[in-house]
């Protein structure tokens, strides 16, 4: 597989916006199709989400996806109709797996700050599974000293929530000015700069919501000019392989 590097600038994502969501869109979602931008690897979907104060997505349904939140700013409130609920907030790992099909809601329960989230959505490896839920807190300590894996079904990687999909996993850091980390080797790497600014090595500089969508990735190096959070996808196979 020949090495590939995209840039994939913020401004460059298709938007929606009502009264009281913006969302931002990595790749073709909704109304916003373009058949040269329907994923990467694995990642079908990278939303970059803000819900006013007291208002939400209301119950609608999903299946056969993977779709893990996690929350830069304020609380999510999640409701299904397998009787679970959790509230969201940032260190919190959460995965609904819809499977055979569920119906859920994300509220911002507060009534006066907005909630700042991104939800990705990767296939699972078998449709019709049991729906199910999980979340898990991760230390800001924990998330300040490298990349944690936050999500993966990669077969004995370590994780503080699981995958349904044995070539996936999801990587987190929180960067002060000046740390670096190196990023996993992956036939397909997506890497989401959640907020910040950071240096690449053979890139340049990526800032809020840029993203870079590498193939073959050899592990190149990153280095945070300002305080930044990046959310990384390692992926070992593609839609439809």
């Amino acid at each position: 597989m020949p090495a590939t590097v995209e840039i994939r600038r913020a401004a460059d994502r298709a938007v929606t916006m009502t009264s009281w969501l913006t969302s931002r869109h990595s790749f073709s979602f909704g109304d916003h199709y373009d058949p040269d931008n329907t994923h990467h690897g694995l990642l079908l979907v990278n939303n970059d989400d803000i819900v006013a104060p007291g208002t939400g997505f209301d119950t609608h349904p999903h299946r056969d996806m993977e779709i893990v939140t996690w929350v830069l700013r304020g609380e999510l409130t999640h409701r299904d109709s397998a009787g679970n609920r959790g509230v969201i907030y940032p260190g919190l790992a959460q995965r609904m797996s819809a499977g055979s099909g569920i119906l859920h809601s994300e509220k911002n329960d507060s009534a006066t700050e907005p909630v700042h989230f991104v939800q990705m959505w990767v296939v699972p490896d078998e449709t019709a599974i049991t729906p199910s839920y999980q979340q898990h807190e991760i230390g800001d300590a924990e998330l300040s000293g490298g990349l944690v894996t936050i999500a993966s079904g990669i077969p004995g990687v370590e994780a503080a929530i699981t995958l349904h999909n044995r070539n996936a996993a999801l990587h987190a850091t929180r960067l002060r000015p000046g740390d670096s980390v190196d990023l996993p080797q992956a036939p397909y790497l997506h890497v989401f700069v959640a907020r910040g600014r950071i240096d690449a090595a053979d890139i340049g500089e990526l800032a809020d919501g840029d993203a870079v969508r590498f193939t073959g990735a050899d592990g190149a190096r990153v280095t945070a000019a300002e305080p930044a959070e990046l959310l990384i996808w390692e992926m070992h196979a593609k839609l439809g392989a």
